[in-house]
């Protein structure tokens, strides 16, 4: 079990941790995945287990149904306890995003799970989440 630096989001019954450094738009996508049906699980920090092969995510106690909006502050939002991670995103700036990335994989409490980067603050990154979650899901094929 890990606390790591990171937010973490049910969308479209996959469990999406996000991570980045600071300021770079965790907490911003998180709300608006939730704007489009996502679910919160936890902000800013969450914890991470491997339970039977499965990464869980879930949030600590201290900061439960919390998400920070910038020029807002803390406000309360519903959530869900617990969900299994099966992607990562890596938050970074435009720049520095590979137009055709190699594929990426990471090893998190002994699971692999692919890892995309994406700029949070892009107009198109609500869009680039769905159609990643379809290509995972199978739903759409990615060519190259």
């Amino acid at each position: 079990m890990a606390l790591v630096y990171a937010s973490c989001v049910e969308f479209m019954g996959t469990g999406l941790l996000i991570t980045g450094s600071s300021g770079s738009g965790k907490s911003d996508l998180c709300l608006r995945l939730i704007d489009q049906g996502a679910k919160l699980i936890a902000d800013d920090q969450t914890i991470i287990e491997n339970q039977n092969g499965q990464l869980k995510a879930r949030c600590p106690d201290t900061i439960k149904g919390l998400l920070e909006i910038r020029g807002i502050g803390i406000v309360e939002m519903p959530f869900i306890y617990e969900t299994n991670i099966n992607l990562k995103l890596s938050l970074r700036a435009f720049d520095q995003i590979d137009r055709m990335p190699e594929k990426i994989t990471e090893l998190i409490e002994n699971i692999e799970i692919p890892v995309y980067y994406l700029d949070a603050f892009s107009d198109s990154s609500i869009i680039k989440v769905k159609t990643l979650l379809q290509i995972q899901n199978k739903q759409r094929k990615l060519i190259r």
